[in-house]
């Protein structure tokens, strides 16, 4: 399994793609391979997976993400709070990939495959709207495809219609476990 920090070579992605040996991806032909909307100049993303060299901007742009007002975080944690949070998770499991385009790194997502969970899928917030979050979706999909839950927070109403689109359904609410303010868990159910 890849993780972040871990892969001394970054891997090619293909939206809706499976890992092979040498850790290359092959499309597997599911349906709406590379129909993600983009506007302007927006080149097509790559997924790879996380290097270590791609913390701090990682690290920025969920700062950025999660800083939204319709994100709804009571206590934004500062970007080098989310840095040592990223170095920590990632040295416990986590697997970080990253949506790289000629600008950059426009999204991240991080799992825990082993215990189904999808725990952070964030994006520029210039790269909102582009398709870019539905290829990250797609390919924890690919990765957990007996299913997974994840959480949001009920004001994030954005976050919440693009999960329920892409056939994710409300499964309970609960309180943040750090926060303590509310938060909604939705699940995918799997193929």
């Amino acid at each position: 399994m890849l993780r972040a920090g871990l892969n001394p070579q970054p891997a090619r992605h293909v939206p809706h793609a499976s890992r092979t040996a040498g850790h290359e991806w092959t499309p597997t032909g599911l349906p709406g391979a590379g129909r993600a909307r983009y506007h302007g100049a927006m080149d097509r993303p790559v997924l790879r997976p996380a290097v270590e060299g791609d913390r701090d901007a990682i690290a920025a742009l969920w700062h950025a993400s999660a800083s939204l007002l319709s994100v709804g975080v009571p206590a934004m944690p500062s970007a080098a709070e989310l840095r040592r949070r990223l170095d920590a998770e990632c040295a416990r499991g986590w697997e970080v990939t990253v949506a790289g385009t000629a600008g950059g790194i426009a999204g991240f997502l991080a799992l825990r495959p082993e215990d189904g969970v999808l725990d952070q899928l964030f994006l520029r917030p210039d790269c909102l709207g582009r398709g870019i979050g539905s290829l990250l979706l797609a390919h924890a999909k690919a990765r957990m495809p007996t299913g997974f839950t994840l959480f949001t927070r009920p004001v994030n109403r954005p976050a919440i219609r693009f999960y329920e689109r892409h056939g994710l359904a409300f499964l309970r609410d609960e309180v943040h476990p750090h926060f303590g303010d509310p938060i909604r868990v939705y699940g995918w159910r799997g193929t």
